[in-house]
């Protein structure tokens, strides 16, 4: 079965939005475990304008499943990350100002860069995992920098798959299937929703780890957050 993680970023905007405490992030990542998901993820941005550096710390002895951080590995992140070991980090190319995540990594013009960051997670014992889009030449670059897994920007697959196009979906299992040749590990995330995971799951094989957010989040707003998480893994088995 493909693993749900949680980005619970959404959780913190809706705390910070009225400077308190509600609602309390680490309550509800005890809740979403509980509803049965297998995973937290965070994704820390240099101006904390959603999850907090200190949020990474409150959440590892909260976090009883899998616990994902992802972000751009600037210094200041990779320190947070050394210090909390989390189980999997997963480096995303994001510029400072940057809304959410529009591209994945390349992989060939950084890879001395990412050797370096990824050799210095592998030391302290933490899974890594790099986003990245599906061009073939670039999942062949990441089997030579040391990750352990990429995660699948699917935004591309998602747009497409709303306007009724599901041949979108062929470059990501072309890529799932060279990652899995070369040994890597498959995650994907990125605008994946009730709508398209059952479909996207169907398609990608060896798929190890959905790691989703927006989309739970704000159908969780109509559905409940315990029916949803529930609804997720039923799509995913």
């Amino acid at each position: 079965m493909t693993k749900l993680s949680v980005n619970i970023n959404k959780i913190a905007t809706l705390r910070n939005s009225r400077g308190g405490d509600v609602p309390n992030l680490l309550e509800v990542a005890k809740d979403i475990q509980a509803f049965g998901a297998q995973g937290i993820t965070i994704h820390p941005r240099p101006d904390e304008r959603h999850i907090r550096y200190q949020d990474a710390r409150d959440l590892k002895p909260m976090v009883t499943t899998e616990y994902n951080i992802e972000g751009n590995p600037i210094r200041k992140f990779m320190d947070l990350v050394l210090e909390v070991k989390p189980t999997q980090v997963t480096l995303v190319p994001d510029t400072i100002n940057q809304i959410t995540s529009n591209a994945g990594w390349d992989t060939i013009t950084n890879q001395s860069y990412l050797k370096e960051v990824i050799s210095e997670f592998n030391t302290a014992g933490i899974r890594t995992s790099i986003f990245i889009d599906t061009d073939l030449k670039l999942i062949e670059a990441a089997a030579k920098i040391g990750t352990d897994r990429i995660e699948l920007y699917t935004e591309h697959f998602a747009s497409a798959y709303d306007k009724g196009n599901k041949q979108a979906i062929k470059p990501y299992t072309e890529a799932a299937n060279l990652a899995y040749e070369l040994g890597l590990g498959i995650n994907a995330g990125h605008d994946l929703s009730l709508d398209n995971i059952e479909f996207f799951k169907q398609n990608i094989p060896n798929l190890a780890e959905v790691s989703i957010g927006h989309a739970l989040i704000s159908e969780s707003l109509y559905l409940g957050l315990q029916n949803v998480v529930n609804m997720y893994l039923h799509r995913l088995q």
